[in-house]
């Protein structure tokens, strides 16, 4: 059967076939087949090749070899049951009958796809002219093979003169099928109006075990007994003109179907076949006409047929997959109705699959089914059905054989006339098995094996059905179908899953991919079939039963592509779930939107004017709609956008959820982890859309209305395990801690690295700009009036709501991403102060030893360079640990929140270390407080930031020595402040409007790190820090010049800042260096000139 796909692909055709030089040597070994001539110019090559050729042809030479053989043992077997005058009935002796049948429907098929495989002779050739060029004589089974294969050219025409002596014991067989047949072929009113299948339709008999003459003819696959009556009134087409019975029988399946299954998706047309063979025997004209009009009969009204017998099936099997999901009990008597009706459906399946792509189609929707989704899916619940509750069946079969088969049976044996010692032993074993059995067999688990009473039984058949038993089973009808009876009753024991295999099996569609997909996608399209779209998965778990143990090779080949299509088809149910929730997601965004704060300046705004009987805007202008309009409803029957999705959603997740995990050709499959995956990678782009980030204009949405988005987006989320049993938890877990690093793990920028870098680059680089200040009254930073508007409002992002929303967002890792990436600016800045420190280190040495004489210091003064430069880096470090502080405290507020008892032992753990404390374990303490959003006295990542930067070419002692003189530096540098316009004091803003107050947190925390790593005494740096600037300070109150001491007052304040702000300095400490006098006047000279300015 392999060989014909094999030598029709170009790829997989075997290379002597498609080789140029050999091309004149096939081509000479066709023309002459079967004689061999060895000697011609034209097999030159072959000589060369002729070992190779002996190799790779050998499989396919053989494999006809073996069909020749089969064909021999066949025919021998048909001569036999001739001379043994065989009885054959369906009903009676029915599986000597239908294996009978079965035999010749594969001769049949096997000759007909011989007859297709177009390479045949030059397969055969080849290899008999490399083994006569070997062994010098040709392969002994070369002649009879090469005579089979151009007798069998017209493999039905040699066939239907093969069969004329076999034609009494076809036709027999044949005919038994005329009660079989006829009613298995109904129209679906007549189905209807029987109500077939129906468990309810007559509740008092529901109990009743469903009971038939011919058992096993009931789930006969109809398929099967077409291809019987087709081929077999071909083969024996004599009896069409003698006898009606057989003739109405043939025009009854002509008119059912165009094509028959030669071998999976291998079709034979049957109509013009019979149409050719017909032609050319003398009086078949009517034969002909007949074969016309049965034509015509299944162009117009087949698919119409077949069409409504699905729609009935849908139904009937909605019903019984109900009822027996409810009474799962009632499968014992009623096993019968639930293979007849997978049977009956699979049939149906088939034939539309078969015909959709070879049926002249008059009317192409008859061939486009949308529901077969549903009654695939009603096909796989029963056969859950069957294998969940076969402890069921097989109680109320063990039982029933035991307590009713084996007695009636019992009495019929007793009652025959005749009985033959060999036919009674049989018998006797027969009631003997079936006595035997009891309900504690079931209960303990024994494996039940009825094999050999099924092979005795056949071939108790076999020798009751020839001519010359004495026990004649044609005379004994009884006995025949009271063992068919008991056959099918053993089988619902010991072979369920066999059952199930031969009554629903739908692996044909293994070989339909394209039209396998194409069922998938519509399905997928129509919103009420979705539900049912898992069927298409759980079918690809029926592939492996179309595997062979004789051909081993082909496991491989479609266990792969029963694993490719059940993930695709898994892929494609979840990717639809999740553009369905991405869509909900999306309008309950935009519902909380809505409910923003911003939204509700409008409505104030009107309420306002209405009040004051303001008239604005034109008359009749719309009024607003409020949020929460929507719910609002006048008609049950008006559906939104979002009772389709939500419906939608619902029944995609109801196939999803169906089963926890199906098995594929041993590979698991769990349906809802491809949901899971999905939505975490959506819900992870999603997050990263909504921050809105655009690099080029630097525009990112506020943290506060992102917050929002993202909750309204994880409540939705969260109603999904109403749906499906997933842990939406996990989803979130993934990708919201994902978020707060800096990337995700597909290497993505994550909303921390977005925030980030928004924050540094945008916010705090218009801070160090001057478009943009500090308000420590407000605890935010705020635009300040220039000519170059900004394109955003500074407020609008870091005001404590924002903040909070910010930490909320990022969490603990993402906010110490965040303090990581300021203190990698601010140690910028401080390796860059260093080296202006070092510029001037010989100035600084002397005026650190001299603060106490001031023309000197005014003279070293003036040495100094980059005295602004010290001041504007040092405001810049100020800034960042300002907008550190703001992020800090937010993150606290956020924690204390969400984890109180954690955060207080924190606090109290942090606010008990002993002052003689190892610094090392001060440090780790320090880090925890800081982790949590606590201010410590030292900052842990800033010491950890400046100290990655130590110099190998410079001493400790160096190192050291520079950090003082750059606290000399800054104190010495303090009273060029005074001369600037923008270093005025606004109480208002309780700081100034060029961010020097942002200074006092530079220099206390610049201290306490540099101080800390080079194990210095942080209290005795800032005190004399504290006397240098004292000292610089008092001098610029001699001063006299006006635009030198501009805002003398204003930077005065600043002493208090920095001793205010330093957990070392005391305000005692100050008055010691600074009289409070001048600060007090400061403090009044400052608060006079803001009301005169605001005046």
């Amino acid at each position: 059967m392999n060989a014909a796909p094999a030598c029709g692909d170009p790829k997989a055709k075997p290379s002597y076939l498609i080789d140029k030089n050999l091309e004149s040597a096939v081509k000479f070994i066709v023309r002459k087949f079967p004689a061999v001539e060895t000697r011609n110019n034209n097999l030159a090559q072959l000589q060369k090749e002729k070992s190779e050729i002996l190799k790779n042809l050998a499989l396919y030479y053989f494999t006809f070899v073996d069909v020749m053989e089969f064909k021999d043992h066949v025919c021998e077997l048909l001569n036999t049951i001739d001379v043994c005058q065989v009885f054959f009935d369906i009903t009676v002796n029915f599986d000597l009958t239908k294996n009978y049948l079965d035999l010749i429907i594969t001769y049949t098929t096997l000759m007909i796809l011989l007859s297709r495989i177009e390479e045949r002779k030059a397969i055969i050739g080849l290899y008999n002219y490399a083994h006569e060029m070997t062994h010098g004589a040709s392969d002994r089974e070369y002649p009879r093979l090469g005579q089979m294969i151009v007798d069998y050219e017209n493999p039905l025409k040699k066939m239907m003169e093969e069969f004329v002596p076999h034609s009494k014991s076809l036709s027999d067989a044949l005919i038994s099928l005329q009660m079989v047949y006829p009613r298995r072929n109904l129209s679906a009113d007549q189905w209807r109006n029987a109500q077939l299948l129906s468990l309810i339709s007559a509740p008092s008999t529901m109990l009743n075990p469903a009971q038939s003459d011919t058992m096993p003819c009931e789930y006969l696959s109809l398929d099967a007994m077409e291809k019987w009556i087709i081929f077999g009134f071909i083969l024996c087409h004599g009896i069409l003109n003698s006898d009606a019975t057989a003739l109405n029988l043939w025009k009854l399946a002509l008119q059912s179907s165009s094509c028959l299954a030669l071998f999976r998706d291998e079709v034979f047309h049957i109509h013009k076949a019979a149409e050719d063979l017909f032609v050319n025997i003398r009086g078949y004209n009517k034969r002909i006409n007949d074969i016309r009009e049965c034509k015509e009969a299944a162009v117009s009204h087949a698919g119409s047929m077949h069409r409504e017998r699905r729609k009935f099936l849908r139904s009937a099997l909605k019903e019984l997959a109900t009822v027996l999901s409810d009474q799962p009990g009632l499968l014992g008597p009623k096993a019968l109705f639930v293979f007849m009706a997978l049977s009956f459906a699979r049939d149906e399946i088939i034939w539309l699959l078969r015909h959709a792509d070879n049926m002249p189609k008059k009317s192409a929707d008859d061939f486009i089914d949308k529901h077969i989704a549903e009654l695939i899916f009603y096909m796989e619940e029963l056969r859950a059905h069957v294998r969940k509750y076969g402890p069921v069946m097989q109680r109320y079969y063990v039982q029933y054989l035991s307590g009713f088969d084996a007695v009636v049976l019992n009495e019929l044996v007793q009652n025959l006339s005749v009985c033959p010692e060999d036919e009674s032993i049989i018998m006797s074993s027969f009631v003997n098995t079936m006595t035997s059995l009891s309900v504690k067999q079931v209960e303990d688990g024994d494996v039940f094996d009825f094999r050999g009473m099924r092979l005795d039984w056949f071939r108790l058949q076999a020798y009751t059905s020839v001519s010359k038993a004495s026990l004649s089973l044609a005379d004994h009808r009884e006995l025949g179908k009271m063992m068919n009876t008991i056959i099918f009753h053993t089988k619902m024991v010991d072979s369920l899953v066999e059952m199930l295999v031969e009554t629903s099996d739908l692996s044909i569609f293994c070989f339909y991919s394209r039209a396998f997909e194409k069922m998938f996608q519509q399905c997928l399209e129509l919103p009420s079939q979705s539900r049912y779209s898992i069927a298409f998965p759980l079918l690809c778990t029926h592939f492996m039963s179309c595997t062979h143990e004789l051909c081993p090779e082909e496991r491989h080949h479609i266990g792969d592509r029963s694993l490719s299509l059940c993930n695709m088809f898994l892929d494609e149910m979840a990717k639809q779930a999740r553009n369905l929730i991405t869509d909900i997601c999306t309008e309950q965004c935009t519902l909380s939107d809505q409910l923003l704060p911003k939204h509700c300046a409008k409505t104030i705004s009107q309420a306002v004017n209405k009040k004051s009987k303001k008239q604005t805007g034109k008359k009749g202008e719309p009024e607003r709609e409020k949020p929460g309009v929507e719910s609002m409803r006048k008609n049950r029957l008006v559906v939104t956008n979002l009772d389709k999705l939500h419906t939608a959603l619902s029944e995609l997740c109801f196939s999803i959820n169906y089963v926890p995990n199906m098995v594929v050709w041993e590979h698991t499959f769990t349906p809802r982890e491809y949901l899971t995956s999905h939505l975490e990678i959506r819900f992870t782009k999603s997050i990263v859309g909504m921050t809105m980030y655009n690099q080029a204009t630097q525009e990112i949405a506020k943290p506060s209305e992102l917050l929002t988005s993202v909750r309204a987006y994880m409540t939705v989320l969260q109603s999904i395990e109403n749906y499906v049993q997933i842990d939406i938890t996990r989803v979130f877990n993934n990708v919201l801690l994902q978020q707060t690093q800096h990337l995700d793990s597909h290497g993505e920028p994550t909303i921390t690295s977005l925030y980030t870098n928004w924050y540094l680059e945008t916010l705090l680089r218009q801070v160090s700009n001057g478009h943009i200040a500090y308000f420590p009254a407000m605890k935010a930073f705020v635009n300040l009036p220039t000519e170059n508007e900004l394109t955003f409002n500074a407020e609008e992002y870091s005001d404590i709501s924002e903040m909070r929303a910010l930490s909320e967002l990022l969490g603990p890792y993402g906010m110490k991403f965040l303090s990581e990436s300021l203190m990698w600016h601010i140690s910028s800045q401080v390796a860059e102060l260093k080296k202006l420190v070092v510029e001037n280190v010989e100035v600084l040495t002397q005026m650190r030893t001299s603060f106490d004489k001031p023309d000197q210091m005014a003279a070293l003064f003036k040495r100094l360079s980059s005295v602004d430069s010290v001041l504007k880096r040092m405001t810049i470090i100020g800034v960042i640990l300002s907008f550190r502080s703001l992020a800090q405290e937010a993150l606290r507020d956020v924690l204390s929140y969400h984890i109180p008892f954690l955060v207080s032992s924190i606090e109290d753990f942090k606010d008990h270390i002993p002052r003689e404390t190892d610094m090392k374990v001060a440090m780790n303490v320090y880090e925890l407080s800081s982790a949590a959003g606590l201010p410590c006295e030292i900052d842990p990542a800033l010491v950890v930031a400046l100290s990655s930067q130590k110099s190998e070419n410079i001493s400790p002692e160096e190192e050291y020595k520079i950090a003082c003189l750059l606290m000399v530096f800054v104190a010495v540098s303090l009273p060029t402040l005074a001369s600037n316009v923008m270093s005025q004091y606004s109480p208002a803003i309780e700081g100034h409007c060029n961010n020097i107050h942002c200074l006092a947190k530079a220099i206390n925390q610049i201290a306490a790190a540099l101080f800390t790593i080079h194990k210095g005494s942080i209290e005795d740096r800032l005190k004399e820090f504290l006397a240098l600037a004292s000292s610089s300070l008092l001098k610029i109150g001699q001063e006299t010049d006006k635009t030198t001491t501009r805002n003398r007052e204003s930077v005065y304040l600043l002493l208090v800042m920095i001793v205010q702000e330093s957990p070392f300095l005391t305000m005692d400490l100050l008055e010691s260096c600074f009289p409070y006098v001048l600060l007090r006047n400061a403090y009044h000279a400052v608060y006079k000139q803001s009301v005169t300015s605001s005046a």
